[in-house]
């Protein structure tokens, strides 16, 4: 059926504009059900370009989800950090694409009104014209170049400052993992910048810092006061989450947390602890992600 090998064939590029528009992959796959059930009435004779018309279905229906997904930020207890991915090595190859999905962009997508961070993902990562953006996002496509150079203006003031080379982030997840293991934070206090920021996520249903940490100071005494109290045989496995390298955390073989840095100018000024349950669904087996 040619719909089906179409949609098949476009999936995981669908499922990572849901994604990185949403930040959860439970909503991506919820926006690719909805997005299924438009494509199958669709008559394919009057596609010009069947990619771009799959790739405006799932952006519509994202953009609905968004909103939805915002009020119900709104009332999450606690900081809310994107749903962790775990993903393949060749993710990092893709500097771009790895950059667009990492915790950090994610979070400085969040800044973004629903359609600027349309725009900016269709544009910046997926390099659409701005005639099948506008098409997407139901505006002229005059407006679209204005919403684009706004967003690229707004993530330009807010991603990581300076290259950031894999090897760092090895380096700063290394140094996190030796704490963890030995109990040793001196390593880690190293690689952390003076406004270094923790989020934790538990989602109410673990415990987890319940607002921004902010400072070496404090987030080194957070992660001392943490380390020691943790009973059971804690492991720490070093894998790529979101394109970048990043941990995951065990206690007596049960999953627990996720950790992801985020890196400027060489050292660690974000550390994002996942450890609410019903966003480590995708940490075990690997998602994969495409342009």
């Amino acid at each position: 059926m040619p719909a089906t090998e179409t949609f098949v064939a476009h999936r995981n590029l669908l499922f990572t504009v849901a994604y990185e528009m949403l930040g959860s992959a439970a909503d991506a796959e919820d926006v690719l059900q909805e997005t299924w059930l438009r494509w199958v009435d669709v008559d394919l004779d009057t596609v010009r370009d069947q990619r771009a018309y799959l790739v405006q279905i799932t952006t519509r229906q994202a953009l609905n989800r968004l909103r939805t997904l915002s009020r119900r930020k709104e009332t999450y207890f606690g900081p809310w950090l994107p749903e962790p991915l775990l993903t393949a090595p060749d993710v990092a190859d893709d500097v771009e694409l790895a950059d667009s999905v990492s915790m950090a962009m994610l979070l400085v997508l969040e800044t973004l009104t629903p359609t600027e961070r349309a725009v900016f993902v269709l544009r910046e990562v997926f390099a659409l014209e701005y005639e099948e953006i506008a098409e997407a996002v139901e505006k002229e496509p005059a407006t679209v170049r204005q919403i684009a150079h706004r967003a690229r203006a707004h993530v330009a003031a807010r991603r990581p400052r300076g290259d950031v080379s894999a090897e760092q982030a090895r380096d700063a997840v290394g140094a996190f993992q030796r704490a963890i293991e030995t109990g040793d934070l001196q390593g880690l206090v190293d690689v952390l910048a003076p406004d270094v920021v923790l989020l934790g996520d538990g989602g109410g249903v673990r415990q987890a810092v319940p607002k921004p940490i902010v400072g070496v100071d404090k987030v080194s005494r957070i992660l001392g006061a943490g380390l020691p109290r943790v009973a059971g045989v804690v492991t720490a496995e070093p894998v790529q989450i979101n394109g970048w390298p990043a941990l995951i955390i065990r206690i007596d073989g049960e999953l627990d947390n996720v950790v992801a840095v985020r890196i400027d100018d060489g050292l660690v000024t974000g550390l994002y602890i996942v450890r609410n349950p019903e966003k480590l669904s995708r940490v075990e087996r690997e998602t994969a992600v495409s342009r």
